[in-house]
């Protein structure tokens, strides 16, 4: 039996994600910054719920030792992550950025995911077939938001790319450190969530796809790689 721990998973990606794997035989941890959401979520699901906030050292160091005693961790999906918005709603681009803001967004996509890897490492290393899924985004695709005439292209925000395009180099960087876990970055397509807006074009059940797939690879499967539904994504 696979145990897996999905960041963020009381909603959106992260739920769909959660109910895709429990039904293909996972175990489900929902780590969500909210107990009492996640916990009605692991009751909806029949996952079980952790306390964890990405963003604090002593809320993901406490849902290791849970997981731990529990029996430990085979696959870790750092899904949760958040987009910025202004105040009415519009994406914050280049004139309004500031440093603040975007130390605030690279402190859950960026900070948040590897202060989660880090403190599931060694829980992970005792798997016979450790798996960590970082959920990024087309827009982190400097190829992408550099061709002219496309939706990428047109994306005016600053922070959010900048986040996703840093998380892709650490999904490289720990998939070379460590060659026996498959760690791979994966783009669910723009998808309506609370983290848009729900302006996303598609559903959660075709944006979790690629999450789904690539949190159950096996030892032989791809790693170090940024993928979408249709096959591998240009950096």
């Amino acid at each position: 039996m696979t145990t897996t721990l999905i960041t963020g998973a009381n909603k959106g990606l992260g739920h769909e994600t959660a109910r895709r794997l429990i039904a293909a035989g996972h175990t489900v941890y929902i780590g969500s910054r909210d107990a009492e959401r996640g916990r009605r979520a692991a009751e909806r699901l029949g996952a079980r719920a952790v306390l964890l906030d990405v963003t604090d050292d002593a809320s993901v160091a406490a849902a290791a030792k849970t997981i731990e005693a529990d029996g430990g961790l085979d696959v870790l999906v750092n899904n949760a992550g958040i987009e910025g918005r202004t105040q009415d709603g519009g994406v914050v681009g280049a004139a309004e950025v500031t440093a603040g803001i975007m130390r605030e967004i690279f402190e859950t996509n960026v900070f948040g995911v590897v202060r989660v890897t880090h403190a599931f490492l060694p829980l992970l290393q005792r798997s016979a077939a450790p798996v960590v899924v970082n959920v990024s985004s087309g827009l982190a695709s400097l190829s992408a938001v550099t061709a002219e005439g496309t939706p990428t292209y047109a994306y005016p925000g600053v922070a959010y790319p900048a986040s996703k395009t840093a998380l892709n180099m650490v999904t490289v960087q720990y998939a070379k450190a460590f060659p026996n876990m498959r760690i791979n970055a994966v783009e669910p397509g723009y998808t309506a969530t609370d983290l848009n807006g729900h302006t996303g074009i598609q559903t959660v059940e075709v944006g979790a796809e690629i999450i789904v797939r690539m949190a159950q690879v096996g030892p032989d499967g791809p790693t170090g790689g940024y993928f979408d539904a249709e096959g591998t994504l240009p950096w």
